[in-house]
């Protein structure tokens, strides 16, 4: 009988698991990876990543959650580094210009996965809906202490920047919204109201 998992291998295990389901999902998707596939690639046992997530839901929703915070952690960091705020949201399209630029972006994984599961799975939904509330509340901060009445157009602009930058394989459109808020923040756009 192979000798009970210390607390430390457990952790180790889970997150290998989520490195792995991770980095399947975003690539190929959620659907077309099976859970054969995640143990193949996290070297976990069946059993065991059953054990550690009853579900793909499950699974789907840990590998959203992890990914939130060192999304918004990323996110965060790059804005709060600077002191003026209208720099501030300036940075954090700067951000999002480089993460669309990196190495097999896919866009965005919350985005993805609401498009893959829809209402079908409500948890996944949840952590979709939490991860883009949390998004839209910093560049509604942002938005607020550099002069903009409205945070709408703002967040409307870095979402359709994401998605655009998928679609196109180019940051482009990261840059371009970054030019349009600071269109704005310069008083060449809306202010209040859409």
């Amino acid at each position: 009988m192979p000798a009970p998992l210390t607390e430390e291998q457990a952790r180790q295990d889970h997150e290998k698991l989520l490195d792995a389901a991770e980095a399947l999902f975003y690539e190929k998707g959620i659907r077309a990876v099976g859970m054969d596939e995640v143990r193949a690639a996290s070297g976990l046992p069946l059993k065991r990543i059953y054990r550690l997530h009853p579900t793909k839901d499950d699974l789907v929703v840990a590998v959203l959650r992890r990914r939130d915070g060192r999304w918004r952690g990323r996110l965060v960091a790059a804005a709060e580094a600077h002191a003026d705020p209208r720099a501030r949201l300036l940075a954090a399209f700067d951000w999002l210009a480089g993460w669309c630029a990196e190495p097999g972006f896919r866009g965005c994984a919350w985005i993805n996965a609401f498009g893959e599961l829809g209402p079908a799975s409500p948890a996944v939904l949840a952590e979709v809906r939490s991860h883009k509330e949390a998004f839209h509340r910093h560049l509604a901060d942002w938005s607020g202490a550099a002069g903009l009445a409205e945070p709408a157009p703002v967040q409307l602009l870095a979402e359709g920047a994401i998605v655009t930058a998928a679609i196109s394989g180019s940051p482009d459109p990261a840059r371009q919204a970054r030019a349009a808020v600071e269109a704005m923040l310069a008083g060449g756009g809306p202010r209040s109201g859409i």
